[in-house]
């Protein structure tokens, strides 16, 4: 008897991978009320080891969904790095202190939480916000994916044809799992591993008539890690080099006597190796520990049998010597060899991309490839969801590449010096040309926060970043990018005397947060946390000295013609929905909140009014000092004019889009004409 013909249907995004890019992906789906489906192979979430140093960047962008407060509570939080490094006789000792976070660099610090709570909070929140509509559909195979070409360019049609397959109970049941032991299979999602299982999985699951489904998709998200399916059956490839480092890495409750096992240490031993600790949550302390007895083969890769968790922890224990370690419960173990590689192209034909490691892999000691992972799908995920929608036009799609593959070459150029700078051996004296100079290490340390922290990314121009220059240049340096990310027309000392309006606002930078009080209950709020992930783009007016009447002239003109019916804020907004759907209005002014009137003061279009919910209070805030919580001098360290203000565009990203005077409506008006479909 012939099988059914497989169902079909159509579906706006579908996501392939629920780690955290993957989750990432849909959890701005279900904020922007996007029609999505989000599938993986594996019939449960993780539940121990593999990711866990979440950066500042992260966190704020926890915030902007609603579950920071959540990981906040339940991390470790790292405060100190301890650097011990041998002295003369070859002892190692603590031979510096320094800060993990650079001070006062975010409202935020680096935490550490093993990546299945992290993913919890996901699920979570993708539930709250998509009212349970978008749900992992686990044990689910991806088995083919087509693009039609001819119909790339329409915006109403579902060009991405892929085929999923529904596998058994054992099939979705990762070997870890299936051992029953935590310990025991440690190279479980190792790269030490050769094994690309999807394909056995669908010869299987084809074999047994596993039930089909086709469906239709207007876009789809990689996020499948580094052997992604999806980026192999687009014909894509990583190029890179695996380096000769090989480490092992232990999640373990440590008996011991060394002083900092509470700190992050970055330990170089005189002839044994190095190992970083990472204090974790419940007494948990992960070791990445250098395995210098275990070295690559002619093919250039590790022989993954000789690695145990009994290897990988006499390594700890002769790196850590005179002091003594050992341990009764170990949570998880792998093993990886450290490799640099990044993809040439993170998408197809702007329909398919990629995101996270399915397009970049590196290694994990700088705390950095969850984030970076969840910050492309953060970047990515809005863009895809609004072109969906039919609120932003296609073209913002191209600067995907142009702003991530950028941060992932940066990512891995310092991953290179750190890793070599790490794995090295310590030089003895300054004649010792080969060994690593400790100063040296320190001082990439202490540069490296910068970056790692992710508040130091700054994207080149495009049509949702007006600043002047070669988009490729200052992009990814890709033929992709120099044919298809537009750019606006400004000269370089005109972009300077605008970025001059608010020197502590640099475009293509995100929002810093400073404290503001709501002008109308008086409440402190970090001006950031008002930036939430709701899909929308903002105008940020700092309306200056509103009781001056030159200024309050200024800011009257420009909110007239902001409301005017034939400019973009009215023209966006979907007919029958408040104002504030597509582009939300916020004020910051700098007189004395006693002194001025929410309703008097400030015209309608800043606090809207609807007939059942009156006036909006939560629109407008001032630079001002709070009862109980200082003065966030606003305008001082955002560098704008306290008298005459400025005007700021931020993307749904929180990223800076656009600097202007009040008169510049004209380049307001560019800005979003270039990115939002208006009716």
């Amino acid at each position: 008897m012939a099988s059914p013909a497989p169902k079909e249907s159509n579906v706006d995004v579908l996501i392939i991978g629920a780690g955290p890019a993957g989750l990432m992906a849909a959890c701005w789906m279900a904020h922007c009320g996007v029609s999505a489906r989000i599938v993986d192979k594996r019939n449960t979430k993780i539940f121990c080891g593999q990711a866990d140093g979440l950066q500042c960047r992260s966190l704020e962008i926890f915030d902007s969904l609603g579950f920071a407060d959540r990981t906040w509570k339940e991390a470790n939080h790292m405060i100190e790095i301890c650097m011990w490094n041998p002295g003369a006789d070859g002892v190692i000792r603590r031979s510096d202190r320094i800060p993990d976070t650079i001070v006062g660099l975010s409202r935020f610090q680096q935490i550490v939480l093993h990546q299945g709570r992290i993913e919890r909070f996901f699920l979570d929140n993708i539930k709250k916000y998509s009212k349970d509509s978008i749900k992992v559909e686990r044990g689910v195979l991806p088995e083919s994916l087509e693009i039609d070409t001819s119909k790339v360019e329409d915006d109403a049609a579902y060009p991405v044809t892929v085929k999923l397959r529904t596998l058994t109970e054992e099939e979705a049941t990762p070997a870890q799992q299936q051992t029953g032991s935590k310990g025991s299979d440690g190279l479980f999602r190792s790269n030490l591993t050769n094994e690309d299982d999807e394909d056995d999985l669908i010869r299987k699951s084809k074999a047994r008539a596993g039930e089909s489904e086709i469906v239709h998709a207007k876009y789809v998200i990689g996020c499948d890690g580094a052997r992604s399916w999806t980026r192999r059956s687009l014909g894509l490839e990583l190029d890179g080099e695996a380096t000769d480092f090989i480490w092992g890495v232990m999640d373990i409750i440590p008996v011991t006597d060394f002083p900092d096992i509470r700190m992050r240490c970055a330990i170089h031993s005189a002839s044994n190796g190095s190992l970083m600790v990472i204090p974790r949550e419940n007494r948990l302390v992960r070791l990445y520990i250098q395995l210098k007895e275990v070295t690559p083969d002619a093919s250039g890769r590790a022989d993954k049998s000789k690695i145990t968790p009994d290897l990988i922890f006499s390594a700890a224990q002769k790196i850590l010597a005179p002091y003594k370690i050992d341990y009764e419960y170990c949570d998880w173990w792998t093993a990886y060899q450290i490799g640099q590689r990044i993809g040439n192209s993170f998408d197809a034909e702007r329909r398919v991309f990629l995101a996270g490691d399915a397009v970049h892999t590196h290694s994990p000691k700088a705390g950095q490839g969850m984030n970076v992972s969840m910050q492309d799908a953060y970047n990515l995920g809005w863009k895809v969801g609004l072109v969906a929608k039919g609120v932003c036009k296609r073209e913002i799609l191209s600067s995907y590449q142009s702003e991530r593959r950028r941060v992932a070459q940066d990512l891995i150029e310092f991953d290179q010096k750190f890793s070599r700078l790490f794995s090295g051996r310590p030089a003895k004296d300054v004649m010792d040309a080969e060994g690593v100079s400790m100063e040296e290490f320190k001082d990439a340390f202490l540069k490296g926060n910068m970056f790692a922290s992710g508040l130091s990314v700054n994207y080149g121009p495009s049509s949702i970043v007006v600043k002047p220059g070669d988009a490729a240049e200052q992009g990814d340096g890709s033929e992709k990018t120099k044919k298809l990310v537009k750019t606006h027309d400004l000269s370089l000392e005109e972009f300077n005397k605008k970025q001059a309006l608010a020197s502590g606002l640099p475009v293509g930078m995100r929002v810093n947060s400073f404290k503001v009080l709501n002008q109308a209950c008086a409440r402190p709020w970090h001006f950031q946390e008002r930036l939430k992930a709701d899909g929308r783009f903002r105008v940020v007016l700092f309306a200056g000295n509103i009781l001056s009447p030159t200024q309050k002239a200024r800011v009257e003109k420009f909110c007239a013609l902001l409301d005017a019916p034939e400019n973009f804020l009215r023209r966006a907004t979907p007919e029958g929905k408040p104002i504030d759907s597509i582009v939300e209005v916020l004020t910051i002014h700098s007189a004395k909140r006693t002194e001025t009137e929410l309703l008097r003061d400030f015209p309608e279009v800043l606090h809207p009014f609807d007939e059942k919910l009156g006036w909006d209070y939560n629109k407008v805030f001032v630079d001002d000092e709070s009862y109980h919580e200082g003065y966030g001098d606003a305008y001082k360290n955002y560098g704008v004019d306290s008298e005459r203000g400025c005007v700021v565009a931020v993307r749904p990203d929180q990223y800076v889009g656009w600097v202007g005077e009040l008169e510049d409506f004209g380049g307001l008006q560019e800005y979003f004409e270039g990115c939002l479909v208006l009716k």
